[in-house]
């Protein structure tokens, strides 16, 4: 439990590179999501630009903005005391040039509350990722399958299939080291490719599709929690199956709504003059719920 009540930061996950208590990263959009999530012991919480297809519907997470990634940041921020926060920098933010990631990156930090950036690519990113991390913004790199450069890839597809492929991904992940990053994801690439890329570099290595052999893993937290109904990529496994729940509870709340069982006395507030009181308390006052980060009661 004592693990669990510290705070996370870029040095501190830094520094378990290679020890057996492996980071535990998640994604998350929202504060009450993150407040779960952060209570069930995650290390890192990332806003992902996959909210643009979890959270918004898209095809791709290219229409994502720095914009949308700040509000949601906000937001997690406000739900989250222990994990670290990780935000991404989208699509046309940081390709451009060193200048463009910097003020990118500094608008996530400033407008969206996170500590640190993650942004996607190798060796054409590595001015990029230096110029962050000298201006004193820890950085995160993406490397293998980036989703930003799907249509490159031809679609979601495993990088790193054939010994050339291979040698580029490794050279990718090490000239985000090499430029500062204090982690790298490796997502999407086969498991000896993982194995071989954690044993070369001497920062963490977060895996999604990666094989086991990574220094941490990460999932989007609609995935991990069976949210995502239909197709599932072979990396997810369901660890709950709140999606089913979503929807046998919406059915039984209709049901209930339709024949009048609810709201019953027991969840209708009493009038003054009736002699009644459903849901007053001893004291005669409406107990009603708030839904900020102590969850008063008034």
């Amino acid at each position: 439990m004592a693990e669990q009540q510290r705070k996370h930061t870029a040095v501190s996950l830094r520094g378990r590179k290679g020890g057996a208590d492996k980071i535990v990263a998640l994604t998350a959009y929202d504060a009450t999501m993150a407040r779960l999530l952060d209570e069930g012991g995650a290390d890192v919480l990332m806003v992902g630009d996959s909210l643009g297809m979890v959270v918004q519907g898209h095809a791709t997470t290219l229409p994502v903005t720095v914009d949308e990634i700040c509000y949601h940041g906000r937001a997690v921020a406000r739900g989250t005391t222990h994990a670290h926060l990780v935000g991404d920098l989208p699509f046309m933010s940081f390709q451009v040039s060193p200048e463009q990631a910097l003020l990118a990156a500094g608008r996530l930090i400033k407008e969206g509350n996170f500590e640190s950036v993650k942004l996607e690519g190798g060796v054409v990113v590595a001015e990029q990722i230096h110029r962050i991390v000298a201006a004193g913004i820890p950085v995160m790199g993406h490397v293998g399958l980036t989703p930003q450069s799907v249509h490159r890839m031809g679609g979601f597809r495993v990088q790193g299939k054939g010994e050339d492929a291979a040698l580029a991904v490794l050279a990718d992940a090490q000239a985000v080291e090499q430029a500062g990053a204090f982690a790298v994801v490796v997502e999407g690439v086969p498991a000896n490719l993982g194995r071989r890329i954690t044993e070369r570099l001497h920062i963490p290595t977060i895996g999604i599709g990666a094989g086991p052999d990574c220094d941490g893993q990460v999932l989007v937290c609609y995935d991990f929690l069976g949210m995502v109904r239909g197709f599932a990529p072979k990396f997810v496994k369901h660890f709950a199956e709140i999606g089913e729940q979503i929807v046998d509870a919406t059915r039984a709340y209709g049901r209930a709504v339709r024949e009048g069982s609810f709201p019953d006395h027991a969840h209708s507030f009493g009038d003054a003059g009736s002699g009644e009181a459903p849901g007053h308390t001893a004291a005669g006052v409406d107990k009603v719920a708030s839904y900020g980060p102590g969850r008063e009661e008034r």
